[in-house]
């Protein structure tokens, strides 16, 4: 029997992917949490083989509690299942540790049978999504430059955003231009606007 957590933070979503995965013969839901930051002690209490996880969550995104699921050793392997099919999601997703990626409008049958591969040590990602992120190429972002742009997105002045990061003003605006550049953005909100889109933050 597969032991699956599943994290989703709309209660419609996760009880349906838990009636229907509990269908299967093979699949057992031991847990479900509707925060990213209660994830990593769910997957601690209840030992699940996979987790399900949605990115956009309260608390902590999913791709982050993957990261700390992995740092921590901890033996769920994780499956990231969301509605933002970006190619910059997928790239992160898989950076942090998880072993697969879907779109949430998988059929469900198609979706047992990817945590069945995952549970049995494979890496599972949507194909449509996998092609995307190859033509969309990487990142281009650093990861301080994503960091500033997510302070960016969160508003305030560039004084408000270096004492917030434990940054210097001058630093921040350089960070800031380079992100601007990158992105090919008119001013920084456009460049947090276009990095979310892509998945980069």
């Amino acid at each position: 029997m597969i032991r699956l957590l599943l994290a989703d933070d709309q209660d419609l979503v996760r009880g349906g992917l838990s009636a229907l995965l509990n269908l299967e013969p093979d699949i057992e839901v031991v847990a479900e949490v509707g925060r990213g930051d209660q994830l990593v002690q769910a997957a601690r209490e209840h030992t699940p083989d996979v987790a399900l996880v949605d990115i956009e969550m309260p608390g902590m995104d999913g791709i982050e509690a993957v990261r700390q699921i992995t740092a921590a050793g901890l033996s769920a392997r994780c499956l990231i299942v969301t509605t933002f099919g970006r190619p910059g999601y997928l790239r992160r997703a898989m950076d942090a540790g998880a072993a697969g990626f879907v779109v949430k409008d998988t059929p469900s049958d198609q979706l047992a049978q990817m945590v069945r591969r995952v549970a049995a040590g494979d890496r599972v990602v949507d194909p449509t999504l996998a092609a995307d992120s190859l033509a969309g190429g990487i990142n281009p972002l650093t990861e301080r430059e994503q960091q500033v742009l997510r302070a960016a997105a969160e508003g305030g002045s560039i004084r408000a955003i270096a004492a917030r990061l434990h940054l210097s003003q001058g630093t921040v605006r350089n960070h800031l231009s380079a992100a601007i550049g990158k992105t090919g953005a008119e001013n920084r909100h456009d460049a947090a606007r276009q990095a979310m889109h892509s998945g980069w933050l």
